[in-house]
């Protein structure tokens, strides 16, 4: 369906919003998965406090030319059909690591790159944060790790206690 001009600039404008409130952004070729499984994305997504844009490749490059973000010279050669966003809003890795997950499960659903810290990101590095654990449980291993020695000295004192 055709879109007219001011469609388009809204659009746009929508696209402008997103990338100014993200902290990551994965970029992923959705052509051919049920749209079932898209909504199961999102509703996935959502509860991870992202969010998935699909929009036409024209629209997208002109949001990011007018964001100050030039990437598309690097992803074009990549994109062959449909392209999708994944916006990080409330945490940088979970877009990665939910796209990878679901990429698993869908053999259409293709992570292309991303932007990570103001900067493009090929497939490797992105796949590379999906590697990542969640924020809660790297600070998990932290306190274990910042606990673990004391807890060992009172074992030692408990020992000389009782000896």
């Amino acid at each position: 369906m055709a879109l007219n001009k001011d469609q388009k600039k809204k659009q746009v404008e929508n696209i402008k919003e997103k990338i100014a409130n993200q902290k990551s952004i994965v970029f992923v070729d959705f052509s051919k998965v049920p749209s079932d499984k898209m909504f199961s994305l999102r509703k996935n997504l959502k509860e991870q406090g992202c969010n998935l844009k699909i929009g036409k490749k024209t629209l997208m490059r002109v949001a990011f030319g007018q964001s100050g973000i030039s990437f598309w010279n690097k992803i074009k050669k990549a994109v062959p059909g449909q392209l999708a966003l994944v916006f990080g809003i409330e945490d940088e890795i979970a877009p990665a690591r939910i796209s990878n997950q679901f990429s698993k499960d869908n053999e259409n659903f293709k992570i292309l790159g991303g932007i990570f810290e103001s900067r493009f990101i090929d497939r490797e590095k992105v796949l590379a944060l999906a590697n990542i654990p969640p924020r809660n449980e790297l600070l998990g291993r932290l306190v274990g790790s910042i606990a673990s020695p004391m807890s060992s000295f009172v074992r030692v004192l408990d020992k000389i206690a009782t000896k």
